[in-house]
C-alpha cells in the first residue's frame, strides 16, 4: 500500500461541508462610496445592521493614498506638503537676538509666576 503525506484518500484541503453561508458571505451588507480629491471611487461594504455613526466618514484611498469622504462634491482636499528646506533656508529663519532675549525673558517670567516666586 502506497501512502503519502497525511491526508485521507479522496479528500480535499479545504474541503467540507462549511459553505459561503456558514463563513457569513450571506450577511446583509451596505455598500458605501468614496472619493479622494482626484475624483477616484473607492467602494468599502460594512454590515447592514451596524449605525450610520459607526460608518467613517473617511478612510485613505487605496488608488491614490489621498484621504477619501463620502461627499463626492466636496472631497477632503489634498494635503499640502512643504518643500524640503536646505539648512541654509533654517539659518535664514533664526530669530535675532533681540527676540531671542525677549522669548527667554518671558519663559523664565511665566516659569517663576508658576513656582510662586518673583
Amino acid at each position: 500500500m502506497a501512502t503519502g503525506g497525511n491526508a485521507i484518500r479522496g479528500t480535499r484541503v479545504g474541503a467540507g461541508p462549511m459553505g459561503e453561508q456558514d463563513h457569513g458571505f450571506h450577511a446583509d451588507r451596505v455598500a458605501v462610496s468614496y472619493w479622494d480629491a482626484l475624483g477616484n471611487e473607492t467602494v468599502r461594504y460594512f454590515a447592514a445592521g451596524i449605525p450610520d455613526e459607526e460608518i467613517p466618514d473617511t478612510i485613505d484611498s487605496p488608488h491614490s493614498g489621498l484621504p477619501a469622504g463620502r461627499d463626492k462634491a466636496n472631497p477632503p482636499a489634498v494635503a499640502k506638503t512643504e518643500p524640503y528646506k536646505t539648512h541654509l533656508a533654517y539659518v535664514k529663519e533664526r530669530r535675532t537676538e533681540e527676540e531671542a532675549d525677549a522669548l527667554l525673558d518671558d519663559a523664565l517670567k511665566q516659569l517663576r509666576e508658576r513656582r510662586g516666586q518673583d
